[in-house]
């Protein structure tokens, strides 16, 4: 009995593997069929996440607008898209100059869009602005780039593509978020307020918007991290702070999330939060244990400045 246990493990690790494969394969060709000939808008494609996006969509044959404020990685963007695509497979992505932190030209940029497609199908709305600091030294005026950039010019964008949405009665708008749209963290009061702003007025939305049959999406991740930083294993001090907030520190790679992102355009999910068990806890604590997690986070400041003091 013992050898032949030992016998079949392989065959049964060899079976799940494959039907993970086959799993993945179907996943992706079912994601290609659902963005195909699709009319999807991506702000800031020039971030990290932003250029995976554009190409996880690219590549499932989606007709893609791309925004950015920077007209030259726009196009180094584009370049990069068409070098690699199957011509008979792919469309050619429309280039738009867009700033989200001035919100007097999102509904020009928006008038274009239309325009050009007649419509917007998906929508994704990833583009951020971040500040860091103590809130006493953030400017007001920094304050409210951070409203405009990461509040008000999504939403802007979303209230003038939304009516052709609701008349054709199908399309999903996709917001990336963060996790401190769901929790405050020290020093990041401006970031964190826009971004409860932001995930407060997509949730209302989705309800408004259900019996037209329109998806409101909401991605939220720790933090995106760059490309090549990754966690160091055993350089972070061994305090409460850095146990609480060492996960939420370095965040999902920009490739996981966009693949996420094309998942929940997919399965037209709600919600979805990603995040490692710690910051997942950090949030159900919040809400179940307030006290707690305001005192573990406030000794967490202290501590952190004890350390700055003495250095």
């Amino acid at each position: 009995m013992g050898v032949t246990a030992v016998l079949l493990l392989p065959l049964l690790l060899l079976g799940i593997s494959g039907l993970l494969f086959i799993y993945q394969e179907v996943s992706r060709l079912w994601s290609k069929s659902v963005v195909q000939n699709k009319v999807v808008v991506i702000t800031d494609a020039i971030s990290g996440l932003g250029k995976e996006c554009a190409r996880v969509f690219h590549t499932g044959g989606a007709r893609l607008v791309l925004c950015g404020k920077n007209w030259e990685r726009l196009q180094s963007l584009y370049d990069a898209l068409i070098s690699v695509a199957d011509p008979s497979k792919t469309f050619t992505p429309k280039l738009v100059l867009l700033d989200l932190s001035d919100i007097s030209c999102v509904q020009d940029v928006a008038k274009e869009v239309l325009d050009c497609y007649g419509c917007v199908d998906i929508l994704i709305n990833n583009a951020s602005v971040k500040v860091k600091g103590p809130a006493h030294k953030v400017s007001l005026e920094l304050d409210k780039k951070i409203m405009d950039a990461n509040y008000f010019g999504p939403i802007i964008l979303t209230k003038a593509l939304l009516p052709t949405m609701i008349s054709r009665r199908t399309g999903q708008i996709v917001l990336v978020n963060n996790i401190q749209g769901k929790l405050g963290i020290p020093f990041r009061t401006a970031y964190a307020a826009s971004k409860h702003a932001a995930l407060g007025f997509f949730d209302c939305l989705r309800a408004e918007v259900e019996e037209y049959d329109v998806v409101v999406s909401t991605v939220s991740p720790t933090f995106i991290r760059s490309y090549h930083v990754d966690p160091g294993q055993g350089n972070w001090e061994a305090s409460i702070w850095k146990f609480f907030f060492r996960k939420l520190t370095y965040g999902a790679h920009p490739v996981d999330v966009a693949e996420e992102v094309m998942r929940t355009v997919r399965r037209k999910k709600q919600e979805v939060f990603l995040a490692n068990p710690i910051p997942k806890a950090a949030v159900y604590i919040r809400t179940l244990f307030p006290e707690l997690f305001f005192a573990v986070v406030a000794y967490g400041v202290k501590e952190k400045l004890s350390v700055q003091e003495e250095g």
